[in-house]
Formats: C-alpha cells, structure tokens, sequence
C-alpha cells in the first residue's frame, strides 16, 4: 500500500496488483496510454486526463501536470511507512558531523586543512591499521572545522579524527 500526499493536503491510501488499483480501499476502473517518457493519457469516469511529470525527486517527492494543473505529490511505500512508525524517517536528513576512527591504527597523513570545502568520497586522510594503509573518505560534503589529529599521532577506535561544520 502507498500513501500519497498532494499538496501537502489531499491524502489517499492506493493499492495496486497485476490487475486492479484501489484508492482508500475501492477499486477504479480507468484506460491509460502511455504518449511518451513521463506522459500518459487517462480516461476516468469518462473524462480525459492528460498527466506529465515535471520532476521526480530523491526525497519520493514528484511535481505533476494533469490538464495544465500543477501539483506536488509526495507517495510513501510500505518501508517508509515502517521507518515513521519506528521513528526512523528522518535519520538520513542528519548531517555527519565528526569523523571517527573506524579501528585503531596510526595516522600516516592528513590530506585535508582547517577551512577546506570537501565532497562526498573526498579523501581526508590515511590511517594505517594492522599493517595497512586505509584511505578515509568523507561521508559529506562539508567544511573541515577542526582536525583532532597530527600526522604521527595513534588513535583509538572511535576517535575524532575530523569535524565538520
């Protein structure tokens, strides 16, 4: 089952399967043709219906046309579900923050200064651990507030290493 959201307003329970879609829990009926990628034509209830997404976004969020009209639909599936009723919806919206240590080990270089702009996958520094090299990236894009630690230094698991802001 999804749920969707139209303008953070209208809300509708929709199921699907091979053969039928139901909204809040009744069967409809409808003819659809596909125009082209992202453009449908509907018949419901006979009235016509022409729908194209504008966008799609990461966050399950999508902006639609449907005959000229534009709206904004937000669709939550089964494991998005889940994740509110366990209070977990918003834990990928949280920024890192510190980067720690993931074992212990010796730090071999810092790549990175105070006040630098890094991406995501940007390499920050080299840790060596049980006789490797380990080249550790940034999880975010960021700014590099303060280094916690000096080329030579050894560090504990869990150690901060770098702070972002």
């Amino acid at each position: 089952m999804y749920k969707v959201k139209v303008n953070n307003d209208i809300q509708f329970e929709i199921e699907t399967s091979q053969d039928q879609v139901s909204v809040n829990h009744e069967p409809i009926l409808f003819d659809r043709v596909a125009i082209a990628e992202g453009k449908s034509h509907i018949i419901y209830q006979n009235k016509s219906y022409n729908i194209e997404v504008i966008s799609l976004n990461e966050d399950n969020s999508s902006t639609i046309k449907v005959n000229g009209s534009i709206y904004n639909v937000t669709v939550e599936n089964h494991f998005d579900q889940l994740l509110k009723q366990l209070g977990m919806d918003n834990l990928t919206s949280n920024k890192v923050l510190d980067v720690k240590s993931p074992m212990p080990g010796l730090v071999l270089n810092i790549l990175v200064s105070e006040g630098d702009e890094v991406k995501k996958g940007d390499s920050l520094l080299v840790l060596e651990a049980m006789k490797m090299e380990n080249n550790l990236k940034s999880p975010c894009d960021g700014v590099v507030k303060r280094i916690a630690v000096a080329k030579g230094d050894i560090v504990e698991k869990n150690a901060v290493l770098i702070q972002f802001s």
